[in-house]
């Protein structure tokens, strides 16, 4: 067979994760990551296959290219009908069309659909305007969490602590100032408590292999303080959800959604992403859907799973996928993002990028670049989120060692790091 052409779209870190295990794959000779970053200009050392980056709309690349395959990384071309556009041309792409990434594309839908297919997840209710707003305020008995409707780039959820915090979240989004067009309806949930944990399943629109549970730190700094981020470091598998817990999940979420979506004339193929919080009592609630690979999820992921990733994917894109594709390892991963002076806010670029060589060659480690561009011989940041230095061990704790003694040796102005991702599990934190 001839060796498959992929490419992938977005730049981040998750693509650049993706990218590197699709040319691992071994019916794989080309990935084109579009627009990609300095990461993913250029194969690794050593490998006899091509990695490199093309700029432009991802369908006339992937005509231009006649490539095989197309990955879509980030939820916005989703849910704007990309993998649709792909499939009028007759370009095989993994991801779901435009209706069925209503799943994230709107909260309002996505609570609804649960509700309807029997999945668990907190009490809610859907305003559109202050009146109404102010009367479901008062049906909570304690604050509730405010969520504009649409794609907010991970930023349209406000967690509050008082009544006064909540009128305040809901008067940003639906007068128009914070979100736009995606706050002009908001959703009202029950605050549920407990720890979060993400849940990845490749669908097909009748099966799917679910990943390893991991877990994700969203705030800047360490002990869970200061402002959300994209995500600060994950590590997979979360010793949070017990075997027994992964099957209820399987069986209660994942599966009654890809059936509910079926049934509902929209089979779902692609990656299905739960967002859950394990409650204190062991029970998993859904709160939120995502139509895509997490980040840094993702990073970890690839780092537990073996297997031809992109024949998994190709297959599940035709709808026949096999449980058997794809094997879950032994081995445990965990990644930790160094971002950039300013991050969440305005992040800083430009800075030189120093140590990666001496990283790159420690013993289970892989740095997946995001927010960097290459200049020269040199590599500078360029956004807030610029490494994820991801580690492999038979243990958390080796992961968890490897990871930080490959982020000590990478340096640049400003550099932000968490020094505790993992603690929880780890049992110090």
């Amino acid at each position: 067979m001839q060796a498959r052409r992929v490419l992938v779209v977005g730049g981040g870190g998750r693509e650049h994760a993706l990218a590197a295990r699709l040319l691992d794959s071994v019916s794989v000779g080309e990935v084109i990551v579009a627009p990609g970053n300095a990461g993913t200009a250029r194969a690794p050392l050593g490998s006899d296959k091509t990695l490199r980056n093309a700029a432009g709309d991802p369908l006339h690349i992937a005509r231009a290219e006649r490539v095989d395959l197309v990955v879509v990384g980030p939820e916005a071309p989703l849910c704007d009908g990309l993998v649709d556009r792909l499939t009028a041309e007759g370009i095989l792409a993994y991801g779901p069309g435009r209706a069925a990434a209503a799943l994230e594309g709107s909260k309002a839908f996505m609570k609804d659909f649960a509700a309807r297919h029997g999945i668990r997840t907190a009490r809610h209710v859907v305003v559109h305007d202050m009146q109404e707003a102010r009367r479901a305020l008062d049906s909570f008995d304690t604050p509730p969490v405010v969520k504009a409707d649409g794609l907010c780039a991970g930023k349209g959820v406000v967690v509050c602590r008082t009544r006064d915090e909540a009128l305040a979240a809901l008067s940003r989004m639906l007068e128009g100032e914070a979100f736009g067009d995606a706050g002009h309806t908001v959703v009202l949930e029950e605050c549920i408590v407990g720890q979060e944990a993400s849940v990845h399943a490749i669908c097909d629109g009748e099966r799917a292999i679910v990943l390893p549970a991991a877990q994700d730190h969203k705030r800047l700094g360490d002990g869970d303080t200061g402002p959300n981020t994209g995500g600060m470091g994950s590590y997979a598998p979360a010793p949070l959800v017990t075997p027994a817990l992964a099957r209820r999940i399987e069986e209660d979420v994942i599966q009654r959604a890809v059936e509910g979506m079926k049934a509902d004339g929209m089979p779902y193929r692609g990656t299905l992403f739960a967002g859950l919080m394990i409650t204190a009592r062991g029970e998993a609630v859904l709160l939120e859907f995502n139509v895509r690979f997490g980040d840094p999820e993702t990073q970890v992921l690839m780092n537990v799973v073996e297997g031809d990733l992109a024949e998994a994917l190709a297959a599940a894109a035709r709808g026949q996928l096999e449980r058997d594709m794809l094997r879950v390892t032994r081995d445990h991963a965990l990644c930790v993002v160094l971002a950039a002076y300013g991050y969440p806010g305005k992040p800083r670029k430009g800075y030189v990028i120093e140590g990666l060589p001496r990283a790159e060659r420690l013993p289970g480690v892989s740095v997946y670049h995001a927010g960097t561009r290459r200049e020269d011989r040199r590599i500078l940041t360029h956004g807030g989120r610029v490494l994820g230095v991801t580690a492999r061990g038979a243990t958390l704790t080796e992961a968890h060692g490897r990871a930080y003694r490959a982020a000590e040796q990478i340096h640049f102005a400003g550099r932000q790091m968490r020094l505790d991702i993992g603690a929880r599990a780890l049992g110090s934190g």
